[in-house]
């Protein structure tokens, strides 16, 4: 399906060098602020205390982050828990007293806004499984990574596998510097949108490497840099379609979705936006400077007197 016909190829390799230098300078930037700044972890990775409240009609969150923003819980996370009337309250572990004390002092709040509040149910996350969260978040990275890179290797070329997961983790870096930089909270959600963003964008560089290795054997006399411009060009009516669709349900999320599925919508964004761009103007690029070639796929005509010698 192609809603948008581009009949001239557009010269993207023209302007690799550009791109590329853009991004390493963005990709500098985001390592460095990951490293001054750090990520600022939520409850799930740094420990604190889970509250869970019944009322008796539809809860009103702005009015309850108010509330315990005056007993000094500024960094609570307040959230509808399976139904309008039941709201999960997430206390991180800096701000923690004792935990009794500190449930018995939030329903107290919480009374004086409204008699009918109930406590359900308190739970204290300790730091030692918000770190062991961390690892195994980063263990999923890099298996993820691995698993990347090897079926690349095994479809098309180890430069092409190579290329793919350097832009790939170019997006991952890029959207974790986003939450380093403006010091959003970094939640499971978030890791999970993260986890996400790395299948989707291999998805779109796939899609563009298989146009390429098919231009290597219809275009037998076209140089490299015109096979790659030609096989991103045919590709950018599916990217339109296919991101633009995809970001319409994001951005539903991100404005409809409330503050649970904020973060996570809000990675999501930049990773589709960042997708688009690593896949066509950072991944393309390097498959040049790696050197791709036909050689890579078809194996050279041999001439009339390579023929002939036995």
């Amino acid at each position: 399906m192609e809603f948008f016909k581009i009949k001239k190829d557009i010269p993207f390799m023209s302007y690799g060098k550009v791109t590329t230098s853009i991004s390493l300078v963005t990709f500098i930037l985001a390592v460095f602020f990951l490293a001054t700044r750090g990520l600022n972890f939520g409850v799930d990775f740094t420990g604190g205390t889970v509250l869970e409240v019944h009322y008796a009609q539809s809860a009103d969150l702005d009015k309850v982050r108010a509330k315990l923003e005056e007993i000094g819980l500024h960094d609570s996370v307040v959230q509808n828990f399976g139904s309008s009337k039941d709201v999960l309250i997430q206390v991180p572990l800096k701000q923690n007293t004792v935990g009794a004390k500190l449930s018995e002092n939030v329903l107290e709040a919480l009374r004086g806004q409204d008699a009918s509040v109930e406590l359900r149910r308190v739970e204290f996350v300790g730091p030692q499984v918000g770190k062991d969260l961390v690892e195994n978040g980063a263990m999923a990275l890099l298996l993820v990574s691995l698993g990347i890179v090897g079926y690349l290797w095994v479809r098309f070329e180890w430069k092409f596998g190579l290329a793919a997961i350097i832009a790939n983790l170019h997006d991952v870096v890029i959207i974790l510097g986003f939450f380093a930089f403006f010091q959003w909270e970094f939640s499971l959600s978030v890791l999970a949108a993260v986890l996400a963003v790395l299948g989707y964008s291999v998805n779109e560089s796939v899609v563009v490497f298989d146009r390429i290795r098919e231009n290597f054997r219809k275009m037998r006399k076209t140089e490299v840099a015109e096979i790659i411009d030609n096989a991103i060009t045919r590709t950018m009516s599916r990217t339109i379609i296919t991101h633009g669709c995809t970001q319409m349900m994001v951005t539903s999320m991100l404005f409809l979705g409330g503050a649970t599925l904020h973060y996570f919508a809000l990675a999501l964004t930049i990773g589709i936006l960042f997708s688009i761009y690593s896949s066509v103007l950072v991944a393309s690029p390097l498959l040049m400077i790696f050197g791709v070639s036909r050689e890579d796929f078809i194996k050279p005509e041999k001439t009339e007197a390579e023929e002939v010698l036995p």
